[in-house]
């Protein structure tokens, strides 16, 4: 069930980082039909897929079918995301809605429509399992429950992002400057993350149990059994819960909550029904041992890491794209809308690195620290015989094969190997637990690499020089496809201007010119570059003059007055440069102190001279 939080993460990752163009790809009409369309073909592919293997049932081998069932749904999801993808890429259905006032407003409430459309298709492939599924096990499960079940089991991983993103939505809605003003800068959103991840951490758990409608364990034998191994372990909790994944059919438990006001025990009522009391008694153990060996606290660790990952590989890939002549050249060549090219191009980064960051980094860690619960047993029992009978039970009452390992569990069978192992030989438990202690070191060594890479990157000098770098051979390169565009001029221009490059700036200004004359922000900074440069062999007072002129003519803004008054004031012309930045401080709203310096400047000039 893990796999489907990385789908839903996915899936947002995809919404999140798409930039629509300015015009949809097809008209409404045509996207609603290329909409539908898709609908009912994925819909008729998936149940054609399902009805064929619920014919084999009765003559294949069960743990073939159900290896099949669960890789059709793979594959399915897959497909799923696949087609969420067009929509947002090829159909450019966020387009239509950017007019909403309320998703204008609160955009979280866009994307909760858009994750629920991956929802839809997520359940029209759990419906569809639905017939082999019930044929395979006889179950009694009704088809809504178990879509219901596979829904509500994976849905929870969105609320720390709808709760983020909802919260910000609220605070730049309301009309208080103070709070947005905090949140657009770096320092406030690293607070407002660490403060909020804080927060859900610990009560999340609280608001999970809920959704999954989860009840109390009745006062009896079990909950008193469960209660006493925990004062044992010195575990502390606020209660112990029915889980209802799948109706409670499944043998399984878990716990949650780094805190004990809001710390669950999780059990099925198959569990309950399945085991003895001392298998009973070692899943609970094993659930413990996540507790005691401070993994949920590990798990929150190595989700910051992933921030810090993907902050640094994010920018290093695409530094590798844009210096990768054949790469860019293949995106510049592709004939699709280039925002559009380059927005799928960083939402594919971005996947991948989450992608890679928890399949086999998280995932590594993941199967090691479920071995380590599992020998947890050991600290509270002489044997893990019991644990062991359930894992046979597991297998024999899911038809699940024993061979098969996934990316957060060793298979069943080498989960009974290692513990058998331990039967004989107990030093393997230290073992592992060296083993994890080591992996963690240099995981977190990693990080500590990684996270000051991506600070240089982002906030140092190197990141300054390589982002300038970048930039600039973009805008060259746009300018060799594009060579009468003004703007590009003007972007390089303003960059140059940035690094000191008076020189290519001047030539940058002066193409941009030549090609529109008429842009008020090119001739201001052109006339003040030309009246203030640091190099007195490219001032040009005249020139400055003439320029600012035009651009006053154009833009009566208080920066542009002022830049007339200064290129007045090279020139001499005192009494108009007093006249200018009057003119200037009179209408500006903003820095009015520097006006006011300027004023005097020109002030004391004009009388010096008299």
């Amino acid at each position: 069930m893990f796999v489907n939080f990385i789908y839903f993460i996915i899936v947002l990752l995809i919404y999140a980082t798409y930039l629509p163009p300015d015009e949809p790809n097809f008209s409404p009409i045509e996207t609603s039909l290329l909409f539908l369309g898709l609908i009912i073909v994925f819909a008729y592919f998936t149940r054609m897929l399902f009805h064929r293997l619920e014919k084999r049932i009765p003559k294949d081998n069960i743990l073939r079918v159900d290896h099949k069932i669960n890789a059709i749904i793979t594959q399915q999801s897959v497909m799923a995301i696949v087609l969420f993808a067009i929509d947002i890429y090829g159909l450019s259905l966020t387009s239509f809605f950017k007019n909403i006032p309320l998703f204008t407003v609160i955009p979280t409430l866009q994307a909760l429509v858009f994750i629920g459309l991956f929802v839809f298709y997520l359940a029209i492939i759990w419906a569809c399992a639905y017939g082999p599924y019930k044929r395979l096990y006889i179950t009694d499960l009704s088809r809504r429950s178990y879509v219901l079940s596979n829904i509500s089991f994976s849905i929870p991983v969105l609320f720390p992002w709808f709760l983020l993103s909802g919260i910000a939505d609220i605070i730049n809605a309301l009309p208080f400057e103070l709070p947005k003003r905090f949140l657009s800068t770096p320092e406030g959103q690293v607070v407002y993350f660490l403060f909020f991840l804080s927060t859900v951490v610990i009560i999340g758990p609280a608001m999970i149990q809920k959704f999954w409608r989860c009840k109390p364990l009745e006062s009896g034998y079990v909950r008193s059994r469960i209660e006493k191994l925990c004062r044992r372990a010195g575990l502390e909790y606020s209660n112990i819960l029915y889980w209802p994944i799948f109706g409670g059919r499944m043998i399984t438990a878990g716990i949650m909550g780094l805190i004990k006001k809001f710390r669950y025990i999780l059990i099925t009522k198959t569990l309950v029904r399945h085991l003895e009391p001392e298998e009973m008694d070692a899943v609970i153990a094993h659930e413990i041992g996540h507790v005691k060996r401070k993994h949920l606290h590990f798990y929150l660790v190595f989700f910051i890491g992933y921030i810090f990952v993907s902050y640094t590989m994010f920018d290093l890939l695409i530094y590798f794209i844009i210096y990768t002549d054949p790469v860019y050249r293949l995106i510049s060549s592709s004939g699709i809308n280039h925002d559009t090219i380059i927005s799928a191009v960083f939402s594919l980064i971005i996947i991948i690195i989450f992608f890679i960051y928890f399949r086999y980094i998280f995932g590594y860690f993941m199967r090691n620290f479920e071995r380590q619960a599992d020998t947890y047993v050991y600290a509270l029992f002489p044997s893990a015989k019991p644990l062991i009978s359930t894992f046979k039970k597991i297998t024999a009452t899911t038809g699940q094969s024993p061979d098969i390992p996934n990316w957060h569990h060793f298979s069943i069978k080498e989960r009974i190997e290692y513990l058998n192992l331990c039967e004989e030989d107990k030093t393997c438990i230290i073992k592992q637990d060296r083993k994890i202690k080591k992996s963690i070191a240099v995981y977190l060594a990693a990080i500590v690499i990684m996270g000051g890479i991506g600070y240089n990157l982002n906030y140092g000098e190197t990141g300054k020089k390589l982002s300038k770098h970048f930039i600039e051979k973009i805008l060259l390169r746009e300018i060799n496809n594009t060579p009468d565009n003004p703007h590009l001029y003007s972007n390089l221009g303003d960059l140059y201007y940035n690094i000191n490059n008076y020189t290519e700036t001047i030539r940058a200004y002066e193409k941009s010119i030549d090609l529109k004359p008429d842009n008020p922000h090119v001739l201001n900074n052109l006339a003040w570059l030309y009246a203030t440069c640091d190099d007195k062999n490219l001032r040009n007072p005249e020139r400055a003059l003439n320029l600012a002129l035009k651009a006053a003519d154009i833009e009566k803004s208080p920066h542009i007055l002022d830049t007339l008054a200064e290129s007045y004031y090279i020139n001499g012309q005192l009494e108009e440069a007093v006249s200018a930045e009057l003119h200037a401080l009179r209408i500006a709203k903003k820095e009015r102190l520097y006006f006011e310096n300027q004023l005097k400047k020109f002030m004391a000039a004009a009388n010096s001279g008299q």
